[in-house]
Order: structure tokens, then sequence, then C-alpha cells
């Protein structure tokens, strides 16, 4: 049978290993079970054939027995009532029967093993896929989290890039300090040279007083006072 012959490689199938070398489980699971599922369509509809098959064979071959019984009972009767024409052919006739018993018995044989193959097929099927619901959320939660965590991982590595710009600024602000430290010095100096400067230019200049001092020696002199530092 040709249903058999494209189901032969679903009973030596192992779905798990299948999942177990996919590259990407989520994908290999979703497409896995969409074939299984179309392959389990196909199968039930094979099976109920089958099976229908089996059953018409076996139908056909206890009517078949029943007509030998028939026959082989009615030339009983008619030998007890002495009609030995009539049992003759009602002999020959059940013999008839008894000749196609044979064929059909092995029609019906047939028929039992393809049905029992296709039943096995369709219940390793039915199994697998059931197995398969049950491991899949399992797997799809693993691929999910598996996802975060390359995720986490890419994030951890982009904190890296943010510690070398953080050092870069830590450096930046170390030479900011040192360019503030010196221009604070060069003010410092600026304004110790600029005092040295008014020291030199009043020892220069002739003496001690300022101009508000001379003013002030004038003011008291014409007030007829004394100098206080007189």
């Amino acid at each position: 049978m040709g249903i058999l012959n494209r189901f032969t490689e679903i009973m030596k199938s192992n779905i798990n290993a299948l999942l177990d070398k996919a590259e990407d489980p989520a994908k290999m699971i979703e497409q896995t079970l969409r074939g299984l599922k179309e392959d389990l369509a196909t199968v039930r509809k094979e099976t109920a054939v089958v099976m229908a098959d089996e059953k018409r064979a076996k139908r056909q071959l206890d009517d078949n027995a029943a007509m030998v019984k028939k026959f082989e009972e009615a030339a009983q009767a008619a030998v007890l009532q002495d009609n030995i024409e009539d049992a003759k052919k009602l002999i020959a006739k059940k013999q008839q029967y008894e000749e196609n018993q044979a064929s059909l018995q092995k029609t019906y044989d047939t028929a039992h093993e393809n049905s029992e193959k296709m039943q096995k097929m369709y219940d390793k099927l039915t199994a697998d896929i059931d197995s398969l619901e049950i491991r899949k959320d399992a797997i799809l939660s693993k691929v999910a989290t598996a996802k975060v965590q390359q995720k986490v991982n890419k994030i951890v590595g982009g904190t890296d890039k943010a510690e070398g710009s953080k050092q870069a600024f830590d450096r930046m602000e170390k030479k900011a300090d040192q360019m503030l430290d010196q221009a604070t010095s060069e003010a410092e100096l600026n304004e110790k040279r600029e005092k040295d400067e008014d020291l030199a230019d009043f020892y220069i200049g002739g003496g001690s007083k300022t101009k508000v001092d001379e003013e002030l020696d004038e003011l008291l002199k014409k007030m007829g006072k004394s100098s206080p530092a007189q």
C-alpha cells in the first residue's frame, strides 16, 4: 500500500532527536508539530479506509462461512428426508463456498495486517504530537530565557564601553583640574609681582607718605597743629 510506504519513516523517526539537533528549537518545534499534524490527518483518513476494508473483508468471510454452514445443514436435512439428489446439489454448493473461503481468509488476513500497521502508525504519531505539545511550553520558555540572556550579555558588553567613556572623562577632568591649578598659580604669581612692583614704586618715589598724608600735613600746618608722627 502506498500509504504504508509513504509513512514508513514515521515509524523509524525519533522526534526528540530531531529537536535536539535543531539550530532554532522554537522554529523547529513549531515546524515539526505542523508537519506531524498534517501527517496525522492523512494517516487518520487512510487508517479509516484500511479499517473499513478490514471490516468488509471480515464480513465477507463470516457471510461465506455462514453459507458453508447453511448448505451443510441443508444437505444433512435432505439426506434425512432421503432426497439424495437434492443433498448432492447442496453439497456441491457448499463446496463452492468452501473453496471461496480460503481466498476470503487470505484477503481478510492482509486487510487485518494493514489495519494493525496503520493503527500503530496513528498511535505513534498521536503519542509524538502529545509529547511535543507537553514539551512545547518548556522548550519555548527556555528559548525565550536564552534570548533574554543574550540581550543581557549585549547590555553588559555595552557597560564596558561606558566604562571606557567614564575613564576618558576622568582623564579630561584631571586635565581640566591641572589647567585650573596652573591658571590659579599664574594669577597668584602675577598678583605677587604687582605687589612687589608697588612696593618698589613706593620706595623709589622718595618717601613713605602718600598724597593723602601730604595733604593732611598741610591742613594741620594751616590750623597750627602738629603732625601726629612728630
